[in-house]
């Protein structure tokens, strides 16, 4: 059985920086959401919609979570004691998040994702998000779903998403935030993916999901992307 330190890490293998530091009580700031939803609304469309009122609240809490010295760090778990991990990489002139999965049988976790101004992505397909977010597993930062869907919607990248999919984007926005058209801004939020963008999922020559997202590190035409044991890997933690 997973324990609950195990979830919450000061380190994490192959991954430098810090200090990690568990901070759930950020995920019930609404505008916490709000400036981790950013890189999503890349429209001024979705910008008006997921700010409204609450810009400069958002834009102060914002300057104050990027000028602490620890990172805080939020876990999802998965199946198998596999993990998720979103770490705020708080350094001064390379500030953004991380999306990393790792494993304790693991030496290293693998890098799945990086929300920044020189984004890696994406990361999860809509059937992982999904799972990840719905897998009803103990511990970690949140147990609740819509949390961690909000959490991991910034990994995300996928052409064919399913049209449940905005109505449950919809309820976590208007479970977690205070924006006053949750169903539009869904809508739009799933249109445009963020900076990575829509990417066409697919199952690849050696048996795994891939996809063709230019800045993926699961795109095997990328010169970044993961080798193919350790692609493998990724895919069978993530599997739906």
């Amino acid at each position: 059985m997973t324990k609950s330190a195990d979830l919450h890490p000061t380190r994490i293998p192959g991954y430098d920086g810090g200090p990690h530091t568990h901070q759930p009580q950020l995920l019930d700031e609404p505008v916490f959401w709000l400036g981790h939803l950013t890189s999503c609304a890349d429209s001024e469309g979705a910008a008006e919609l997921l700010y409204g009122a609450d810009y400069d609240a958002t834009e102060e809490f914002g300057r104050r979570l990027w000028e602490r010295a620890e990172w805080p760090t939020f876990t999802v778990p998965l199946a198998a004691d596999h993990r998720l991990h979103v770490v705020y990489r708080t350094f001064k002139d390379e500030a953004g998040v991380d999306y990393l999965l790792h494993h304790p049988g693991w030496d290293r976790a693998e890098l799945l994702a990086q929300d920044d101004g020189h984004f890696m992505g994406p990361g999860l397909s809509w059937p992982e998000l999904v799972t990840a977010a719905h897998s009803a597993l103990p511990g970690g930062s949140t147990e609740d779903p819509h949390a961690r869907l909000l959490l991991l919607l910034p990994a995300l990248g996928d052409e064919d998403v399913p049209d449940d999919a905005a109505p449950r984007l919809a309820a976590a926005l208007e479970q977690l935030t205070a924006v006053e058209d949750p169903e539009a801004l869904g809508e739009m939020l799933l249109e445009s993916q963020g900076a990575p963008g829509p990417a066409t999922w697919t199952t690849g020559v050696h048996g795994f999901a891939v996809n063709d997202g230019p800045h993926s590190y699961r795109n095997p035409a990328n010169r970044l992307a993961l080798p193919p044991d350790r692609m493998a890997r990724v895919a069978t933690a993530l599997a739906p």
